[in-house]
Formats: C-alpha cells, structure tokens, sequence
C-alpha cells in the first residue's frame, strides 16, 4: 500500500514548521508505512508484527538509513531537512540509542515527515522501497 494523499492544508509550508514537528509526524508516517508493509507482506502474528517492526523503528536502525540517504543522493531540500533534524537540540535519547545514532534517527523521521507534509509520496514511497530492499 502506497501513499497517495494527506489531510494537509495548502496554506502549510513544511520548510517553515520546526524540525522536531516535521520529526514527530515523520515518526508516526514511517512506523504506519512499516506496519502495512509488513502486514502486505503477510505476517500477521502479533509477536513477527511487533519484533519486526521494532527493528525498523529503533533508532540505530533509521540512523543506519539516514546514513545511507545522505550517500545516495538526497535532493538539496531533502538534504537542508535532515541536516536541521541531525543538528537539533535533543534532550533525552531513548535508551539504548548513542546521541549521535539519535541525531541521525531525528533526521530521518524529519525528512520522512517533511515528504509527508509538501505530498512528495512519489519520492516517500521510493525512499521506502530502497529501505525495504536493503533491510
């Protein structure tokens, strides 16, 4: 299942909301976006659900992917998006995540959210496609 259009207001300018808001949204698009990928491809264990999507939202995980965006070629958008999340004013990382992997996984979930809201889902569901297809 794909992407194909958000509850957004035209008068929104993503570029402009704070990158912790574009991270909060992108959090919750990326794990909504992992679970229909995981349930179409036919798990539907509750136990394979969750081990299986924790593994693609702990932070070391999307700051492995981050990483690899960043070298395949982000658009300059997409680029200024991340190094905002990456350089934002975190105060407490999760448990078990270094700062700097944290950093990184705010990042992601920024870009994530900022595709989400500017209705970039071509290019949301491409970045998504490259994150399965390496996992």
């Amino acid at each position: 299942m794909k992407i194909t259009a958000s509850p957004t207001s035209n008068d929104l300018k993503p570029e402009e909301l704070p990158v912790l808001v574009l991270a909060y949204l992108g959090d919750a698009v990326y794990e909504l976006l992992v679970r229909q990928r995981l349930v179409s491809i036919g798990l539907v264990r509750m136990d394979q659900l969750h081990k299986e999507t924790v593994k693609y939202v702990r932070a070391d995980f999307q700051a492995a992917i981050m990483r690899r965006l960043a070298a395949g070629g982000l658009t300059e958008a997409e680029a200024a998006v991340a190094r905002r999340g990456r350089n934002a004013k975190i105060t407490h990382p999760p448990k078990g995540a270094s700062p700097e992997n944290y950093h990184y996984s705010t990042a992601f979930e920024a870009l994530i959210g900022f595709l989400y809201l500017k209705e970039e889902y071509e290019r949301l569901n491409e970045l998504m496609e490259m994150i399965f297809e390496g996992a």
